[in-house]
């Protein structure tokens, strides 16, 4: 099984509002639609931003610092992430949303959209065209099924999509193993650019959690990579000054 790339799990029916959409607008969209964020585009539909319940909340702490726990802690609690001045103040969605907006390509795999809203703390991505333009939208909810794959599923899947069909290798030359979904690859492959791709590749897998590294290999061919590289540019070099 091939990773499941976000074009195929993405809802393209995606409910957005321009950066002159009124505050209130904004709020009875989030409600009547029943979603946490909105993607914020502009004329041509490129994603500008996006705006969640949370850059709402942030609007309702305009009381004086200190009274309640909106007025003064959680608006300092964000501090030096989210301009909070701007957005208690806020009176549109352009003023509201957080911008650039963590957004995600519909060749991603589930695992690196998975990856990429654990280390930007978002719920949702916006899927963008190669122009930015907004194609669909993905959710934690929407990427769920991968991570409930099983860890024999996983390891079946590393050993042919992997090693055998890949790297062109016999199942036994690398031991797979999994637990709880991280992967241990251990063994001894011919070069050292081989370990790349199978350490990447496994990375890319549904359901695949993380990668303990236990590989080995005989030879650096990436050395000799590096040394051709710097002899095409010595040649190219002397070659224009002829």
């Amino acid at each position: 099984m091939k990773p499941t790339k976000i074009g195929a799990l993405m809802v393209r029916d995606v409910v957005t509002v321009r950066p002159d959409t009124p505050f209130k607008e904004v709020a009875r969209l989030l409600g009547r639609h029943r979603v946490s964020g909105l993607p914020v585009t502009d004329a041509d539909g490129r994603v500008l931003g996006v705006v969640s319940e949370t850059d709402l909340m942030l609007h309702q702490s305009r009381r004086p610092a200190g009274d309640g726990f909106l007025g003064g802690r959680f608006a300092r609690m964000s501090l030096g992430v989210r301009h909070v001045g701007t957005k208690i103040r806020a009176r549109t969605a352009g003023e509201l949303m957080s911008t650039p907006a963590v957004t995600v390509h519909t060749d991603a795999t589930s695992a690196e959209a998975a990856r990429t809203m654990l280390r930007h703390g978002v719920e949702r991505l916006p899927v963008v065209d190669e122009e930015n333009g907004l194609v669909g939208i993905v959710t934690r909810h929407d990427l769920l099924g991968a991570f409930l794959r099983t860890d024999d599923q996983i390891r079946r899947d590393v050993q042919q999509e992997v090693f055998v069909k890949t790297l062109l290798l016999t199942p036994h030359i690398v031991r797979v193993s999994v637990r709880d979904g991280v992967v241990t690859l251990t063994g001894r492959l011919e070069r050292r650019s081989e370990k790349s791709v199978a350490l990447g590749m496994t990375e890319r897998i549904d359901g695949v959690v993380a990668v303990a590294d236990r590989l080995t290999y005989r030879f650096d061919d990436t050395r000799l990579r590096r040394t051709e590289r710097a002899l095409q540019a010595t040649s190219e070099s002397w070659l224009r000054k002829l």
